[in-house]
């Protein structure tokens, strides 16, 4: 079948796998032999993107809190910071070699999106949003580039998030509302509820990175109908999650990996409620899982595109990449 033009990803973590140790100008099978992190098979290196004819992504800034599972995380604002520092460097090494080139405004999206023999165009989120010491700080990340942030992950000092229910803490909506004033748009992905909907009422630009329908799944990690036509309300575009139990509920390693038409069903649903024009890709690619908990026949990230085959056919530009187009070249 014919394939769309070009694909803009809502969310990849690429500044975090390569904090892992995973070198992403690689070609993917010698970055599989060297892969430093065990029982996730890789599948996101920059030739990987260009392959699949990737313009633009999300480029995340994500900072790990600490955990028993990640006893590595930050333990204070200081620490998620410096964590997000660390990243932001390395997009900036990435562009100053030319892997990568990192955009600020719609007009440099249109002008990047016109040049098919760029490298990869990189808006940056920040997913969590502890790095930020307080509202005020925010104007030292928009300078650095950052263009959405996501207030939480789990719960952050902004925000409940996911498994971790609760409203916008007072600096959470002192921080929304500073977002809403100085342009920033708010993904929200990992957004409680009751977060979501304060927001909401502040009324910031919104889309949705990566976050499939609660139609399908239980938990507050992923969006009931009436989120999902808040943030199309507001102009957003939704992005559809590659990572099996995202898919499908009660979904375990022992199954066989989700079929691609199951996420299908995730993307026909949203098209349902907010038109096509609002759904598009948020693979999360390489974001803390692997080959192993991507949908079945998506080997590598090269093979997204087949899941564009399951959908109409007049609609599978705008899922690929031409809805992010749209909303980074008009609202970013």
């Amino acid at each position: 079948m014919t394939r769309p033009p070009f694909l803009v990803d809502g969310h990849l973590d690429l500044a975090w796998a390569a904090g892992l140790g995973r070198d992403l100008t690689l070609d993917l099978e010698t970055l599989r032999e060297r892969d430093p992190v065990p029982g996730q098979t890789a599948m996101v290196t920059f030739g990987e993107l260009r392959e699949a004819g990737t313009r633009v992504c999300f480029g995340t800034l994500f900072a790990l809190p600490r955990t028993g599972e990640s006893p590595e995380g930050y333990m204070d604002p200081a620490g998620a910071r410096a964590q997000a520092l660390a990243q932001l460097d390395t997009y900036r090494r990435w562009e100053d070699r030319g892997l990568i080139r990192l955009l600020r405004n719609g007009a440099e999206v249109g002008t990047h999106l016109a040049d098919p023999d760029g490298p990869l165009g990189v808006v940056l989120l920040m997913e969590g949003a502890d790095p930020v010491r307080d509202p005020g700080d925010l104007g030292f990340w928009v300078e650095a580039g950052v263009r959405l942030i996501g207030p939480a992950w789990g719960r952050t000092r902004y925000a409940g998030g996911t498994d971790a229910p609760g409203p916008l803490t007072p600096e959470g909506r002192a921080l929304v509302t500073a977002m809403r004033d100085l342009g920033v748009a708010l993904d929200a992905s990992h957004l409680d509820d009751a977060a979501f909907w304060e927001a909401v009422e502040i009324g910031p630009r919104m889309i949705v990175s990566h976050s499939n329908s609660r139609a399908f799944l239980p938990g507050n990690r992923h969006l009931t109908d009436e989120m999902a036509r808040a943030a199309a309300a507001s102009g957003g575009v939704i992005g559809l999650v590659f990572l099996s139990p995202f898919v499908r509920p009660g979904w375990t390693l022992s199954q066989p990996r989700v079929g691609l038409d199951e996420l299908a069903a995730h993307a026909r649903h949203y098209a349902g409620l907010v038109g096509w024009e609002h759904v598009g890709l948020g693979t999360d690619l390489d974001g803390g899982f692997g080959r192993e908990k991507a949908p079945a026949g998506v080997e590598r990230y090269r093979d997204v595109g087949r899941f564009l085959d399951l959908l109409p056919e007049e609609h599978r530009a705008g899922v690929a990449g031409g809805n992010w187009a749209r909303w980074l070249t008009r609202l970013l």
